[in-house]
């Protein structure tokens, strides 16, 4: 049975005539993305043929998903809206905060003690406010959430950038800030710029060693980290209808990582089966009364270059499996040119860990795959030369793969079980020996930004699927190819790999004891939520203060951040993990990890009241407390990955006015508006250049910020000479109020009061 089956159905209800309100308000065949948007819409009925890219549309999502690190600050937030209960379906998962140290038991018993006060603190938000409650160990979010309650064309929101992994069930499903979050949990309507559309038609059927990952990796090569920004990728074509729907969950997860909005795939016969096999057969029977809305049109698929903004056509018969990095998961080398690519740049080839696991690829499937490439090696007497490390996306995952002896093959080969947890995928991994050491990993996670996994920097991380990582594990060589070569057993025979094979789901079914879910209160009105004044991990906050409606004047450039900047160089996960509910506290990491272009190095700048450098957040604390505001320059894709937006407040409680950069990450664009902050954009990019260390800035068109008109910013440099450089931005109105206002919390408080 499945959670929130009247909303279910209610959606289901509507989706026909709204569907054929916006067909008809659209004037041509509508792709599965369009439907899903048009029948989501605040107003109701489609009125208006929406420009992809360019209008702000109101949307009501169905569902809102938050994990334990970002859910902290979410809630501090909703709890601030004066709102008795969460408007839609709501849930909180405790999967970030779990270290991976020892194994399972010890350390989720571990994480209990570390981290007890901010699960109590979850777990009583959730109780008051009616939100659903997963307690640590009970799994992964996005591993949860395809289990429990994607439904195919619906929509939901997460505070999680890989919410997207639930399109694997063919929903639209979009990650965002806290803020955001706030809105539609407050019964709000939640904005969004209608995305353009990338088609991705699949022909052929993957075989051998190829799996979904492979094409999500190859579609990162292709399109880059940025490629996808502002738009809604949709796979389709018989490829597509070939894979599971766990694999299309995995091609839609790492889509974050091409700063894609979200993406999906039209329901067919594997999500079917997946419901069924979840315990969802009342929404599979729903879905198919209205199946034909469930996927694009055949126009639209017949003649994707007419409907789509970008067409990538993918032969899976002919994909070969790829390896993507290091530092990058955009890197996108087939297995075949891997060891040529590392001689030539120097990478070291060793293999130390091979990681299996993270929201993207630990489903049954996933272990079924990877487990018979391991049992290989036992059989055929091979010793790993790799360590193992292995993280089950969700209890019932865990349980079923125990049960049908999986993870005892792992342990064979003297794996380690994690928790049914994010772990090293977040940086929540203690890894033993020299944490700056020059050396090579290989994982099935998303993400490979320098420090991502284990907190050192020259450890090379290189993105593929599970299998993958189990025969380059086995080998120990980032330059093995399972296809050609052979490994030397313990006899000195030489032996082969064989293709992975496996289950795309348990043949006994799923099964589990305590899938660790809590629900909440029927009435939360007496539940009691309680923050320690002197906690040192929680911290009610204070709303940010109203603009003046003046220009901004005398500001000092507190960091010209040069490169690759992503939400992990502005701030940190790992340690800095424990936080997140704590913003005084976090903001100590605020841009610790951007490079500083004036010297290439980290947390090293430029005070302009002493003369002296130093760490950037002391010297933003300091001009804050000379009441001197301060803004940030930057590149290209700025704010590049997790949605988490402490990376927006911190800087904004340490006093910045303003990120100034070549372009920026979606998510991170709109956490800073949602803050009351300016997220503004180089109009010529060349004036990044122009950025001087003692640069003093001043807005002089400021008081007059307005839709579709750009603002003016004069540097003032040390010698007395000025640039005048012009900035961008992309706020409507509603936005400029958000600034206005402080923030947009600020204006709902407001709202709620009248």
């Amino acid at each position: 049975m499945a959670f929130d089956i009247d909303m279910i159905k209610a959606v289901y209800e509507k989706m026909p005539s709204r569907i054929e309100a916006a067909r008809n308000t659209v004037k041509k065949p509508l792709t599965l993305s369009e439907k899903i948007l048009y029948s989501h819409l605040w107003d109701g009925d489609a009125t208006t043929s929406y420009e992809r890219g360019k209008s702000y549309v109101d949307f009501a999502p169905d569902r809102v998903a938050m994990q334990d690190a970002t859910a902290q600050m979410a809630l501090l937030q909703f709890m601030q809206a004066g709102k008795p209960t969460a408007a839609v379906p709501s849930t909180v998962h405790c999967d970030h905060l779990i270290l991976a140290k020892q194994g399972a038991e010890q350390d989720l018993r571990n994480s209990l003690t570390a981290s007890g006060e901010v699960f109590n603190f979850l777990e009583s938000v959730s109780n008051k406010y009616g939100i659903g409650f997963w307690k640590p160990g009970a799994g992964i979010i996005h591993q949860v959430v395809l289990e429990n309650y994607a439904f195919p064309g619906g929509m939901m929101i997460g505070t999680d950038s890989h919410t997207v992994n639930a399109g694997g069930l063919g929903m639209v499903a979009i990650g965002v800030g806290g803020a955001d979050a706030v809105d539609v949990m407050a019964g709000m309507p939640w904005e969004l710029k209608f995305p353009k559309l990338i088609g991705v038609k699949l022909t052929g059927k993957m075989n051998g060693w190829t799996a979904p990952k492979d094409v999500i990796l190859k579609v990162a090569g292709i399109l880059t980290v940025k490629g996808g920004t502002g738009c809604i990728v949709e796979y389709f074509g018989e490829g597509a209808k070939s894979m599971s729907a766990t694999g299309k969950g995995t091609i839609c997860n790492m889509g974050a990582e091409i700063g894609a909005t979200t993406s999906t795939f039209g329901y067919d016969d594997s999500m079917e089966r997946y419901l069924r096999a979840t315990d969802r057969a009342d929404v599979a029977d729903l879905a198919n009364t209205v199946r034909e809305h469930l996927t694009g049109d055949d126009e639209v698929y017949a003649n994707p270059e007419e409907y789509f903004d970008q067409v990538i056509e993918i032969d899976l018969s002919t994909l070969e499996p790829h390896v993507n990095g290091p530092f990058t998961p955009d890197r996108a080398t087939p297995v075949s040119q891997m060891r040529e690519e590392a001689e030539k740049n120097g990478w070291p080839t060793k293999v130390e860990w091979g990681l299996i696991g993270s929201c993207t690829n630990s489903s049954y499937e996933d272990l079924s795959r990877a487990s018979s490439i391991a049992k290989q090696a036992v059989e055929k007497g091979l010793k790993t030369k790799a360590d193992f490390g292995i993280n089950p996306g969700s209890e019932q995952v865990r349980y079923t793969a125990e049960r049908d002896g999986m993870l005892q093959i792992f342990e064979d080969l003297d794996a380690t079980i994690f928790t049914n947890a994010c772990g090293p995928c977040i940086g929540q991994w203690e890894r033993t020996g020299d944490n700056n050491r020059v050396n090579t990993i290989v994982h099935s996670f998303n993400r490979n930004f320098s420090k991502r996994a284990d907190g050192n920097p020259n450890t090379h991380a290189f993105v593929t699927s599970p299998e993958m990582v189990a025969a380059i594990a086995i080998s120990g060589d980032l330059g093995f190819n399972p296809i050609t070569d052979t490994l030397t057993n313990e006899k000195g025979e030489q032996v082969k790999l064989d293709p992975p094979v496996g289950d795309e789901l348990p043949s006994k079914g799923f099964a589990v004891e305590e899938n660790g879910y809590q629900a909440p209160a029927s009435d939360g009105s007496n539940v009691e939520v309680i923050v320690k004044p002197d906690s040192k991990r929680l911290q009610l906050l204070t709303p940010f203060e109203p603009w003046d409606g003046k220009n901004i004047t005398g500001a000092k450039l507190l960091i010209k951040a040069f490169g690759k900047c992503t939400t992990d160089h502005i701030s940190m996960a790992g340690p800095w993990l424990r936080f997140r509910g704590h913003l005084d506290n976090i903001s100590d990491n605020c841009l610790i990890g951007a490079v500083n272009a004036y010297n290439q190095s980290t947390n090293k700048v430029k005070n302009q009241l002493t003369g002296e450098y130093g760490p950037v957040p002391a010297t933003a604390r300091q001009y804050k407390a000379e009441g001197i505001p301060s803004i940030v320059v930057g590149d290209h894709n700025y704010g590049e990955g997790s949605s988490r937006e402490h990376a927006a407040m911190e800087p904004r409680h340490l006093g910045v006015k303003a990120v100034l950069v070549k372009s920026f990450a979606r998510i991170h664009e709109t956490n800073l508006k949602k803050q009351g902050m300016l997220g503004l954009t180089f109009a010529d990019e060349a004036d990044y250049d122009k950025v001087q260390e003692d640069d003093t800035i001043n807005f002089l068109d400021l008081d007059q910020f307005a839709e579709d008109k750009p603002l003016t910013l004069e540097f003032v440099h040390a010698d007395g000479s000025k640039d005048i450089i012009k900035a961008n931005h992309t706020y409507n109105e509603a936005q400029i109020g958000w600034f206005r206002a402080g923030s947009a919390l600020n204006l709902i408080k407001e709202q709620n009061k009248s």
